[in-house]
């Protein structure tokens, strides 16, 4: 294959050893996830609770929530049915499914401490059922309080990636293998510096190995991310993959994945993205159309909708 021999140097695996890739699978996602699956922990763990609690998507999130208030209310709504409606003064239902409706609404106040006064415990049962649900809603509200508050506080990088990178055009006659970001947020993104790494399957006496090569770029630092930012590796004869075709990238698994290090001016943190290209990623003979322009003042507007945007073109070479 066309893939120029480097010297082996096993400081750049990612932590993901030697072990061949199959079936096409990245080993980090285009979100920034590592692709790792985990077993051997006990289902009780909780060891990880939290870091899946603050990390895992607002819409996972807010249906976990939603359920778990409403399993708590059903749970308490039935021990208020079993020690008797009667002991609930002011449920006014004559039927079972008005009964449970009752008893339902009744413990969705007093876990939240509204209390209306409608509805109201009577006797020791019942008032001590009430009480400790109230401690329990009091627990539990203060939990997803701080739960919202780590997840807004939270220091994160949301970078927009091209969707493609692009073997594209590059100085007079040569070439190079390019890919787009940009910052979608307002805040200023201070030292960038980007690392891009290339991986492939590369058969060793018979046995399929993954190597990792860390591309040199065309620059991997920046002060500021004002607009966006092409990161090119220069496809010239110091790179492994200066004659590389799409046929040996296929044959390879080949992927490359980006690690990015900045630094939040409004965290005063340093904080980090990630993401991923396979192989049918890359548009060969593209070059990208320009992402910003400059309005009738003259200010320049940045349009993030056009950071993949390219166009085809002949390569020289």
């Amino acid at each position: 294959m066309s893939i120029k021999k480097v010297k082996y140097d096993p400081q750049n695996d990612l932590g993901f050893g030697s072990q061949a890739v199959v079936k096409n699978q990245r080993m980090v996602n285009q979100d920034g996830s590592i692709n790792i699956k985990r077993k051997g922990l006990s289902f009780f763990n909780t060891s990880d609770n939290y870091h899946k609690l603050i990390t895992m998507s607002w819409s996972k999130f807010w249906i976990l929530v939603l359920c778990g208030y409403l399993l708590v209310n059903f749970l308490f709504a039935g021990i208020y049915l079993e020690i008797g409606i009667e002991n609930l003064a002011g449920a006014q239902g004559h039927t079972t499914w008005e009964h449970f409706f009752d008893a339902f609404f009744f413990s969705a106040q007093t876990i939240s401490t509204v209390g209306y006064g409608h509805i109201y415990p009577t006797g020791i049962p019942a008032s001590s059922v009430s009480a400790i649900e109230s401690m329990i809603g009091l627990l539990a509200f203060a939990l997803a309080t701080g739960l919202l508050y780590g997840r807004f506080s939270r220091p994160s990088a949301k970078i927009i990636y091209s969707k493609n990178m692009l073997v594209a055009p590059y100085q007079q006659t040569g070439k190079a293998l390019m890919f787009r970001l940009a910052n979608q947020r307002r805040n200023m993104l201070i030292d960038l510096e980007v690392e891009l790494n290339f991986s492939f399957n590369e058969d060793v006496d018979g046995k399929p190995l993954r190597r990792f090569i860390q591309l040199e770029l065309e620059r991997k630092r920046v002060s500021l991310l004002t607009l966006n930012w092409t990161i090119v590796h220069p496809l010239d004869e110091s790179s492994p993959l200066n004659d590389v075709t799409h046929e040996d990238l296929i044959k390879a698994d080949a992927s490359f994945s980006i690690l990015l290090k900045t630094f939040d001016d409004t965290f005063s943190q340093t904080i980090h993205s990630r993401t991923s290209y396979q192989y049918d990623e890359i548009i060969w003979g593209a070059k990208f159309k320009p992402a910003f322009h400059r309005d009738t003042d003259g200010r320049i507007v940045l349009d993030l909708g056009k950071i993949s945007d390219y166009e085809k073109i002949d390569l020289l070479v």
